[in-house]
C-alpha cells in the first residue's frame, strides 16, 4: 500500500462518518431523541480519527512531502485552511452539545454544527481525493509513497486506535436512529 492510498482509506472511513453526521443531523431536527453518548462519541470519533490522526498524517507527513518538490503549494495551504475550519466547526459541536448536557436548550446549534460538519466533510473529502490523484501520478515516487506508509504503520498506538474509532464508527451505524 501506499501513503496515498492509506489517505484514501482513511477517508473511506471518514465518508462513514460524514453520513452518520449528516442522518444525526436530520434526526435531531426531526425530534429523534439521540443519546447523548452517542453524540459524544460522534465528537470523540471526529478528534480523535479525523483531526489527530488523519490530518495530522496529512499535515505532518504527506503534505510537507509533496511541498517539497515546490509543487501544490496553494493546494496545500487550502487544506490546511479547511482543517481549521473543520477544527473550529467541531468545537463548537462540543461546546453546544455540553451546553445541551448541563440542561440548556442547545439542540438547534448542535443539529446545525453537525450538519455543517457533514457539508465540510463531503466537500474536503473530494477536493483531498482529487489531490491524492495528482500527488501520486505527477509528484511523489513509489518510495517515497512506500516510506510514508511505513511511517504511518510504524506507530502501534496508532494503528490500534483507528480500530477503535473503525468499531465506533460500526456501532453508531447500527443504532436506532441511525437505520431510521
Amino acid at each position: 500500500m501506499s501513503a496515498s492510498n492509506q489517505l484514501r482509506t482513511d477517508h473511506d472511513q471518514v465518508r462513514r462518518l460524514e453520513k452518520i453526521i449528516s442522518k444525526c443531523a436530520s434526526e435531531l431536527y426531526k425530534g429523534t431523541k439521540i443519546p447523548f453518548s452517542d453524540l459524544t462519541k460522534i465528537t470523540i470519533v471526529i478528534s480523535e480519527f479525523v483531526d489527530t490522526i488523519h490530518h495530522s498524517r496529512e499535515e505532518d507527513s504527506y503534505f510537507p512531502c509533496v511541498a517539497s518538490y515546490d509543487t501544490l503549494k496553494e493546494e496545500i495551504r487550502k487544506f490546511m485552511i479547511e482543517h481549521e475550519f473543520g477544527r473550529n466547526i467541531a468545537r463548537q459541536i462540543s461546546h453546544h452539545l455540553k451546553r445541551w448536557k448541563n440542561g440548556e436548550d442547545a439542540q438547534e446549534p448542535v443539529s446545525r454544527y453537525l450538519r455543517t460538519y457533514a457539508i465540510f466533510l463531503h466537500d474536503h473529502l473530494n477536493k483531498e481525493n482529487k489531490f491524492f490523484d495528482i500527488a501520486e501520478a505527477e509528484v511523489l515516487s513509489k518510495e517515497e509513497e512506500i516510506e510514508m506508509y511505513e511511517q504511518y504503520r510504524s506507530v502501534f498506538a496508532i494503528v490500534k486506535k483507528v480500530k477503535e474509532l473503525i468499531a465506533d464508527i460500526d456501532y453508531l451505524e447500527n443504532q436506532p436512529w441511525a437505520k431510521n
